[in-house]
């Protein structure tokens, strides 16, 4: 092999990043990315040449310098105005590896294009002004970053050399960010001083100007920063794209590996008919792999004759996807539109579209203190949850577990504009104080109450008849408080005194829920919701059964609550809280002090419960 060859195949085989810049406008993100261009000495002498007049006619930075940025603001509309507005994309590459870069607009209006370039990125760098900081535009951006899945975030703090390369200047924004950042599910945060214009710090370090920064320069992190664990390798998810038959001997099916690996001999399920096969072989224009992986672009022959078409998708035989026509989506709004409950769309998802309607908003993000607010409607640019419906299931994965199945558009059907971006994604607010709507927990689960008591199915044994035998009523009490101790003792004994007054009682502490019928459940504050949903519905079981269940949640808040009261349904729910807190309200039934004496609590639930009609007033 002569050495064109052995450069090309080592230039072939290098790692790929795939990075945006991003931040607020004029923070310098079209100007870090041509200073970085040219000082790898990657722009051609004709572009040199050509930037060169194009900063004599349009330039910003002064009479004599060049003006890097508008290596990437080609438009136009953008020279005139010295603004990104497209997402301009470049592709360079140094002897440690490849490139793609996205440079995406800071303007407020052009947000939308921002989660276009980011939707596909393993990368955000965020550039700040040294001068302003941390602003909204900042926030936004890293917001959406985190939404997308973008799990490595590269804060430049810019400008630098404006105010004479302060390292106090540095901290205070690097500190700032941080306080912000603790709300963002991004694992992986760097922070790095720089002058674009300059280029301090941009390609190799500069400590003359910067002697009090020991890091790496930008271009040293972009180039050794670890994506590889950011595929997901494990989850087989083919989209099947096309099936091809060019001849009696063969049929395939042809797409993209979107995640996972698949190889002949392996087990599939076919979704929706949920028909298994066999992979008979791997197929390629170049000839048949051995294996193949995300996200290349192959044709699948399978050992049996199975009807598969357009649309459908190849699974591993027990590593399904959930098949939802109902779901929980954050989007991201960007259509001048609002998006409003009962709107139709088209959802663009694994390469099919399927014909969808909002359920419901349920809330509206802050992006400035991700605070949930209650909102009916979306504007542009606004992020919020949703619930979407759909005509035809879709094969989904959780965002933060599949970019490719846990993603989708929703597509205005009369001008086929996109009109916002879905994630289905539970791992968004990792921050445990942040408030929630109340109002929400109800249209969560309304009509999922609904159908489920459409359907319930009872045995011959009536309600009354278990009134008659057990002289009771079933009911289901809940004890919250702030000290976990406490409430989980006050539940406990108050099982101990129902059942010496031969009443049907059964207590269940969290934990075991947690550890037991919802071990599968991540015991995170973005899962939570799934755990008290099913002790809801246990509830609902043990209520109908006739029995008293007692279980303790310590600091339940007022929407976990809620969403109990509703999942109960008939039944009512007894709320006993052991502290009043101003900060967390908990609409309780009886609301008593901690420090008296319990048995004297207990009595005073027993009373209510015989108040309520629950047990026999004879047992008080």
């Amino acid at each position: 092999m002569n050495t064109i060859d052995t450069f090309l195949n080592e230039h072939e085989h290098k790692n790929l990043l795939r990075f945006i810049t991003c931040g607020s406008v004029d923070d310098g993100k079209s100007t870090l990315i041509g200073r970085l261009l040219y000082d790898s000495k990657l722009i051609y002498e004709d572009q040199l040449s050509s930037l060169q007049d194009a900063s004599a006619k349009n330039g910003t930075t002064g009479s004599g310098e060049i003006d890097y940025a508008l290596l990437l603001d080609g438009l136009k509309a953008e020279r005139e105005q010295g603004i990104t507005i497209d997402v301009a994309y470049r592709y360079f590459a140094t002897p440690q590896r490849k490139f793609i870069i996205a440079d995406t607009p800071g303007h407020e209006q052009y947000t939308r294009n921002m989660a276009t370039g980011a939707s596909t990125a393993n990368l955000a760098v965020i550039l700040i002004d040294a001068r302003y900081g941390v602003v909204t535009q900042t926030r936004r951006h890293a917001f959406i970053a985190s939404l997308l899945g973008i799990r490595h975030l590269l804060v430049a703090v810019n400008k630098m050399d404006i105010g004479g390369y302060q390292e106090e200047t540095f901290l205070q924004i690097r500190q700032s960010f941080q306080d912000f950042a603790r709300k963002l599910d991004i694992p992986d945060i760097r922070y790095v001083p720089i002058s674009a214009l300059k280029g301090t710090n941009v390609v190799t370090r500069a400590p003359q100007a910067t002697p009090w920064y020991e890091g790496p320069s930008l271009l040293e992190i972009l180039e050794t920063v670890d994506v590889s664990s950011d595929v997901n390798q494990r989850d087989l998810r083919f989209p099947v794209q096309v099936v091809l038959r060019p001849h009696l001997n063969f049929r395939g099916f042809a797409g993209s590996v979107v995640s996972g690996t698949v190889a002949p001999g392996d087990r599939i399920r076919v979704l929706p008919s949920n028909v298994t096969s066999t992979v008979a072989r791997v197929v390629t224009a170049d000839g048949d792999l051995p294996e193949a992986f995300a996200p290349q672009a192959v044709t699948v022959e399978l050992d049996d004759e199975v009807d598969i078409s357009s649309g459908d998708m190849i699974v591993h035989e027990n590593n399904r996807p959930q098949v939802k026509d109902r779901f929980e989506t954050v989007v991201i709004w960007m259509s001048e539109t609002p998006l409003k409950a009962g709107d139709r769309y088209l959802v663009r998802h694994a390469g099919r579209f399927v014909k969808a309607r909002i359920d419901a908003v349920l809330y509206a993000v802050d992006v400035n203190t991700m605070e949930q607010c209650q909102a009916e409607s979306l504007g542009l640019n606004g992020i919020g949850r949703v619930v979407v419906e759909t005509t035809q299931p879709l094969y989904l994965d959780a965002y933060a577990a599949n970019r490719a199945t846990g993603s989708l558009i929703l597509v205005d059907p009369l001008s086929n504009v996109t009109a916002g971006a879905a994630m289905v994604t539970e791992d968004v607010f990792v921050d445990a104080d942040t408030p929630r709507v109340v109002g929400d927990a109800a249209a969560l689960l309304r009509d999922h109450v609904d159908r489920r008591e459409f359907h319930w199915e009872t045995g011959l044994v009536s309600a009354k008849d278990r009134l008659l035998r057990n002289r009771h009523v079933g009911k289901t009490v809940l004890v919250t408080g702030a000290s976990a101790q406490a409430v989980q003792r006050f539940g406990k004994e108050l099982e101990l005194r129902l059942f010496k007054l031969n009443l049907n009682s059964y207590y269940l502490g969290y934990a075991s829920l947690a550890r037991g019928l919802a071990s599968d459940v991540r015991d995170i504050r973005s899962e939570h919701d799934a755990q008290v949903q099913r002790l809801g519905e246990l509830a609902r079981i043990l209520t109908d059964a006739g029995m008293i269940f007692i279980t303790a949640i310590p600091e339940a808040d007022a929407f976990t609550v809620e969403r109990l009261k509703v999942l109960n349904a008939p039944s009512e729910l007894l709320v006993v809280s052991l502290e009043r807190d101003a900060r967390r309200p908990v609409p309780a039934e009886a609301a008593l002090d901690e420090a008296v004496e319990i048995a004297q609590n207990v009595d005073a639930v027993l009373a209510l419960l015989a108040d309520h009609r629950v047990i026999p007033e004879y047992c008080i």
